[in-house]
């Protein structure tokens, strides 16, 4: 009678070769949630910041802005209306639009304080051109048919364009650093982890070699063990993320003033996530359980070359 059929009879479980319920491992579980929650977060915000730039670059691109100082002896209104002409004539764009003196003013307040009395300033005032072929636009031609306009300069918002793609892109190179930083500190808590359980379980190792095990099966029961303890955690970090930029969202919506909701949605976006998002987070579910059960079975497999039976 072997083994196996001394159990059946007895109605008698095998106990795991690795324990499933212990300190070491409830505590790595937590570990590993907290650890996905701060990956979810920093990928989430990577999403956001990109898809923000992305909407920038567009906005600034399909628009370019004519300015005209003030100058002694010329008619401002009639400068205005000609740059308009001139504007809508050019290839490539779809309208042009004076700003009023009102619009002007409203622009400078917020950097000059609301309780400034501008009256007393000559202010430049703007034209906004729409361009709706910003590739194709001949904004050469525009530049050199407003030579005609005195004091007339047209502003491609290119050096604002590039200030943006590279704030943009230093954003995501120190957000991947971060979230690379948080997978290795992931699988060193696993690799020191690994190294608590095969000691505490030394003497079932020592069996299992005794009775013909290979190194190989025991770095897959630890690997699987520990594969099910990085789905568990991982799980968790990634749903509890996901809520969170849902509940960041519905408050930055609903409880913030405006004006720092207009802030804040300029800077990162409304903080919805897509279909598409909330797949490419989850996908660190999977990812991360993966390294996790890798690791541990490298981990084993180390240690049970260092052992001399």
């Amino acid at each position: 009678m072997n083994i196996l059929n001394f159990l059946e009879k007895k109605d008698i479980s095998p106990t795991p070769i690795v324990p499933t319920q212990t300190l070491t491992s409830n505590t790595l579980v937590f570990l590993i949630a907290i650890m996905t929650f701060l990956s979810a977060l920093t990928f989430g915000g990577l999403i956001l910041v990109q898809k923000s730039a992305s909407a920038w670059s567009s906005d600034i691109s399909r628009e370019v802005t004519i300015q005209i100082m003030p100058i002694e002896g010329e008619l401002m209104d009639a400068n205005l209306r000609l740059a308009e002409t001139i504007a809508q004539a050019t290839s490539g764009v779809s309208n042009a639009q004076a700003l009023s003196i009102e619009e002007s003013e409203a622009l400078l307040k917020p950097w000059l304080g609301e309780e400034l009395d501008l009256t007393d300033l000559n202010i430049p005032r703007l034209v906004v051109v729409k361009l709706s072929d910003p590739l194709n636009a001949d904004l050469l031609s525009l530049k050199n048919e407003l030579k005609i306009i005195k004091g007339a300069r047209l502003d491609t918002h290119d050096a604002w364009r590039d200030q943006l793609n590279t704030m943009a892109k230093t954003i995501i190179i120190s957000g991947m650093l971060i979230f690379l930083l948080i997978v290795v500190a992931t699988l060193l808590a696993v690799f020191f982890a690994t190294r608590s359980t095969m000691s505490s379980s030394r003497q079932t190792v020592d069996v299992l070699h005794f009775i013909g095990a290979s190194n190989r099966f025991v770095a897959k029961e630890f690997g699987s063990r520990f594969l099910r303890i990085g789905l568990k955690g991982s799980l968790i970090g990634g749903i509890s993320a996901i809520i969170f930029y849902m509940l960041l969202g519905f408050i930055t919506s609903s409880y913030l003033p405006s004006s720092s909701t207009e802030q804040i949605t300029a800077l990162f976006g409304t903080f919805s996530l897509s279909l598409w998002d909330i797949f490419a987070i989850l996908s660190l579910v999977p990812i991360i359980a993966l390294l996790t059960a890798y690791t541990s079975r490298l981990t084993v497999r180390r240690f049970l070359k260092q052992i001399a039976w």
